[in-house]
């Protein structure tokens, strides 16, 4: 019975079935399913200049999405990464348009992010205050100290040097997403090959049990959310760059795509489970979705719709999955 149930696994390992293969990549499924969709839908979905735009529009989302995935990674959760975001590419343009050297304003405006993270991190992990919450009271400090900066007013006249950053390079590919695919493949690096990204699974698998074996439970979190802000913070950058202008209310409701992107791509809201190649993929497909319906010129408000069905029936066939595993 044993050697039966042992070739049975051996022969499934060799010759894998459909099912195991649904339940393998069911998140690429879903992607190559819209691509077909968006399609036969509309005949400019597959065209050059539209798949740039798409690639240009999920940059920003992408980015932060990266710093989401280690923060939900150790079950946590950060709603501040939108006004971060927003408050952040108003000190750099208010820093730039004052005569800063824009290199030398970017460096500290990436501090500033992090100390933002930092902050969020020390409140939840040293005080025991709800991830949820901390970051919450922050979303709210941040984006009217966005407000504060210049009463409100966005900064315009910005220098080529810095709006070159929202620019295009080799022709007509976005800057903005060439930086998105690098800092996945970096994240991708550190959570798959090294100690680090290893120790945070274990942190959000079970924090009592990588407390026992010796990991600094706290330290890690507080890094992931420090991560979130620096990466808040580059977006911030780029999306000023790309727009041109310092605007306060840049990034209003973005942490609600940001979180919907990372846990479509299949990273659980209880930690220690999901990848950057998922979030990656979940958030091409929240872009795929309003691409389509921009292409087919319907309302912003059936797109709310429907982007809400998808993302929740998107989420029970994964939960289907992985109980099913």
């Amino acid at each position: 019975m044993t050697v039966n149930i042992e070739r049975n696994e051996e022969r499934e390992a060799r010759f894998p079935s459909f099912k195991v293969i649904l339940k393998k990549y069911n998140l690429f499924f879903i992607f190559l399913g819209f691509i077909i969709i968006g399609s036969l839908l509309s005949d400019q979905f597959l065209s050059v200049q539209n798949i740039l735009n798409l690639l240009q529009q999920s940059s920003f989302v992408g980015i932060i999405s990266i710093g989401m995935t280690f923060v939900i990674l150790v079950a946590g959760i950060d709603l501040s990464v939108g006004a971060v975001l927003a408050l952040t590419g108003m000190l750099a343009t208010l820093m730039i348009s004052s005569g800063m050297n824009p290199a030398a304003a970017i460096a500290i405006t990436l501090v500033v992010g992090a100390a933002l993270g930092f902050v969020n991190g020390f409140i939840s992990t040293k005080f025991k205050v709800p991830a949820f919450i901390a970051t919450l009271a922050m979303m709210v400090s941040a984006r009217g100290l966005a407000f504060l900066t210049t009463d409100g007013n966005p900064i315009y006249d910005l220098p080529p040097s810095f709006t070159a950053l929202g620019g295009n390079v080799f022709g007509k590919i976005p800057l903005t997403a060439i930086i998105w695919i690098v800092l996945t493949i970096v994240a991708v690096i550190v959570l798959k090959y090294t100690t680090f990204g290893r120790k945070i699974y274990a942190v959000g698998g079970n924090a009592e049990s990588a407390r026992l074996s010796g990991i600094p439970v706290e330290k890690y979190v507080t890094w992931c959310f420090i991560i979130s802000g620096t990466l808040a913070a580059v977006a911030g950058i780029l999306m000023s760059a790309w727009l041109t202008v310092g605007q306060p209310t840049a990034g209003t409701g973005l942490e609600l795509d940001v979180i919907a992107a990372v846990v479509l791509g299949g990273t659980s809201l209880f930690g220690g489970k999901g990848s950057i190649g998922g979030t990656f993929i979940g958030v091409l497909i929240m872009s795929m979705i309003v691409n389509i319906f921009n292409l087919l010129g319907l309302s912003s408000y059936y797109q709310s719709v429907f982007m809400g069905v998808i993302i929740v029936l998107a989420l029970i066939m994964n939960q289907y999955i992985s109980n099913k595993k």
